[in-house]
């Protein structure tokens, strides 16, 4: 599928509306089926901004060495999780287009970071399950852009502020991870610990503040340790802060706070 506006020259591109740029705690894949708080605040989000003309997705779930930019015209819907799950979820599929045109504008952005288009990934769990919530017509295009995992926390920002100008043309960017992502944590215990909360608070308030130097030192904090050690989940909150335009401030949601796991959202460009 081709999406109108990349094909030609600047001067051929329609003016659009610009999308926002979503940070979103994606959590167990069983939200893709359930009705939990943080699936209604999926589907309910949506209203805050109009429909975006493709997506975007940077997942947790996605980790390659070097850049990839999914290429697929059809992607098919990846189950990429372990056994214990219900058929209904290996069930579920998410048949949205790809946008090889936009794959193509996406390598030519990052240029610089060695991109290369990439034809093997699909839709993953962290970001379909969110999506059949969001768009559960899967009528929206959608190209993934995986988490090079030789980078840094200042490249991965560098990589979203080359991203950001896409949503001018109504392209939303959508992260996808967590702000605080314990798995032994939520297996262990019941209890709500908290550094879950505060390592949450410390993100969105910075988020909010537009502090990005903060988060991108993030390793300093000593709570760090326990409420961030899976780098792929905690990355693709460099992806919305980078995505950020000038003077926009974050606006929450979904903060609901688990046993090792914060399901926060936040986002820029959102109605209020």
């Amino acid at each position: 599928m081709v999406s109108a506006g990349f094909a030609g020259g600047p001067q051929e591109r329609p003016m659009t509306t610009k999308a926002p740029a979503l940070f979103v705690g994606h959590g167990s894949p069983m939200n893709a089926i359930e009705d939990t708080p943080s699936s209604r605040g999926w589907a309910e989000v949506v209203a805050r901004f109009p429909k975006p003309r493709a997506i975007v997705a940077i997942s947790a779930h996605w980790v390659t060495e070097g850049m990839r930019v999914m290429s697929n015209a059809r992607p098919k819907t990846i189950h990429d999780f372990g056994r214990g799950f219900p058929q209904a979820l290996f069930d579920v599929q998410y048949p949205a287009p790809g946008d090889p045109a936009l794959a193509g504008e996406i390598v030519r952005l990052l240029t610089p970071f060695g991109a290369q288009l990439d034809d093997s990934w699909g839709l993953d769990h962290g970001a379909w399950s969110v999506l059949v919530h969001m768009y559960p017509r899967a009528d929206v295009p959608v190209v993934q852009v995986s988490l090079d995992i030789r980078r840094g926390p200042e490249q991965h920002y560098a990589i979203a502020q080359a991203l950001a100008p896409l949503r001018d043309q109504n392209v939303l960017i959508l992260a996808l991870g967590n702000i605080v992502h314990n798995l032994p944590a939520f297996f262990r215990t019941r209890e709500l610990l908290p550094w879950v909360q505060s390592f949450d608070d410390f993100v969105t308030g910075a988020a909010t503040s537009g502090d990005a130097a903060s988060v991108l030192n993030y390793g300093a904090r000593a709570d760090a340790r326990e409420a961030a050690p899976d780098w792929e989940h905690f990355f693709p909150v460099f992806y919305a802060l980078g995505a950020r335009g000038d003077g926009e401030r974050a606006t929450v949601f979904n903060q609901d706070y688990q046993p090792g796991i914060s399901m926060t959202a936040f986002g820029y460009g959102l109605a209020a």
